[in-house]
């Protein structure tokens, strides 16, 4: 079992643009071998987390609340939120806030031995590092800038840094970078 930070990101380290949008993204379409890629990592995830903003965005993005049927994940689903938000109806979804740890904790054991994913955003990753909890990066590289936007993760990773343990090439655009997260004592 594992918690992951699976993503895509712009060269210069933003996962969405100013406006939170992933246009930027979608406009390389699906590959096959990101789309193979994709459903063999979440063939394996179990729990997922994700902030406020993330889960407003996949909501109206997809116009949930008017086709809750069209809910993507049929997974135990924790939205971290300092506000009250809308459920989506049908939907496995737990909106809290506060400390991660007791909540990953209940995210492990909804999983049952399966990956606990981290969706996003980076400051929400950041705090799951920060309490030790985060062991792995996956980020799909796309071949855009953006400037600015929402940050990959706004957090120092140094010491120790983190671990290469794959690069792949996905189609003539893509690198995924999977890297792992070493703890205190690990390095």
């Amino acid at each position: 079992m594992k918690t992951q930070y699976y993503t895509a990101t712009s060269i210069d380290g933003y996962i969405a643009d100013e406006e939170n949008s992933l246009d930027w993204l979608f406009q390389f379409g699906d590959s096959e071998e990101s789309e193979e890629g994709y459903a063999q990592f979440v063939d394996r995830v179990g729990a997922i987390a994700m902030g406020s903003t993330t889960y407003e965005w996949v909501v109206e993005h997809e116009n949930l609340l008017e086709n809750p049927e069209q809910w993507p994940y049929e997974i135990p689903t924790w939205v971290f939120s300092t506000r009250e938000l809308p459920v989506v109806d049908g939907a496995d979804v737990t909106v809290v806030r506060g400390d991660v740890s007791p909540v990953h904790a209940e995210m492990v054991e909804a999983a049952d031995g399966e990956n606990v994913w981290l969706v996003g955003g980076g400051d929400l990753v950041g705090q799951f590092h920060e309490q030790g909890l985060l062991d792995e990066i996956i980020l799909t590289i796309a071949p855009v800038t953006l400037g600015s936007g929402a940050p990959l993760l706004p957090r120092r990773i140094t010491d120790p840094p983190l671990t290469l343990a794959d690069a792949e090439r996905h189609g003539d655009e893509f690198a995924v970078l999977t890297y792992e997260v070493q703890h205190s004592g690990e390095y």
